[in-house]
């Protein structure tokens, strides 16, 4: 009798040892997929509030050049003129005539109010001469454009090279998608695009 309490008994401890690892297996199982669909969950989320602040886009021409080749992707931030203006010196993308499929990359020079005008390879705004490093080549032609109210002056950094202002007109602000900011492709490019000390009107 006492042989057969003890086996019923180890037998009763095995199948509670069997079941509190059946138990533990399938909490470590749950664990794993609620962890999985936070981690998934969370990701999307990171997306979702990215896409909605920047945009990528890729550079299809070469009238950006130096500064900027084909192939180079880079980081929007298509809320910089929704909190603040867009500064002379500024990269920005926008629509062509306002047409959403039709997106182009210059540089502002002028801004709503300035008076700008290109001659022997210089270029003035409101008067004064303006520093311009980055720029492929000193810029041919010639001409005066006073720019209106809402609207921007734009023109690539490969001024001879480049369809801008300077052949088409102005740019209206409600066109602009937002602020190139960063480089990300290629790795060895990758910098951020900043405008601070890049045009400045010379002493």
């Amino acid at each position: 009798m006492i042989e057969w309490m003890l086996v019923e008994q180890n037998e009763t401890e095995i199948k509670i040892e069997e079941q509190t690892s059946q138990t533990g297996r399938e909490q470590k199982s749950r664990g794993f997929w609620r962890d999985l669909i936070e981690t998934v969950l969370m990701a999307v989320v990171l997306f979702l509030l990215l896409n909605a602040v920047t945009s990528r886009v890729r550079v299809y021409n070469i009238s950006m050049q130096p500064t900027l080749y084909e192939g180079n992707l880079l980081v929007v931030n298509k809320f910089a003129y929704k909190l603040g203006t867009p500064k002379r010196g500024d990269i920005v993308i926008f629509h062509y005539q306002g047409t959403p499929t039709e997106d182009y990359i210059k540089r502002v020079i002028g801004l709503p109010g300035d008076t700008v005008n290109i001659s022997n390879g210089v270029v003035q705004v409101n008067g004064q001469t303006l520093t311009e490093p980055y720029i492929a080549a000193l810029p041919k032609y010639t001409g005066t454009w006073m720019v209106p109210e809402g609207e921007l002056f734009v023109l690539g950094d490969n001024r001879n090279l480049s369809s801008d202002s300077h052949e088409w007109g102005f740019v209206k602000q409600e066109w602009v998608v937002g602020k190139a900011v960063l480089v990300y492709w290629p790795l060895d490019r990758i910098r951020v695009l900043t405008s601070q000390n890049l045009v400045h009107a010379a002493p």
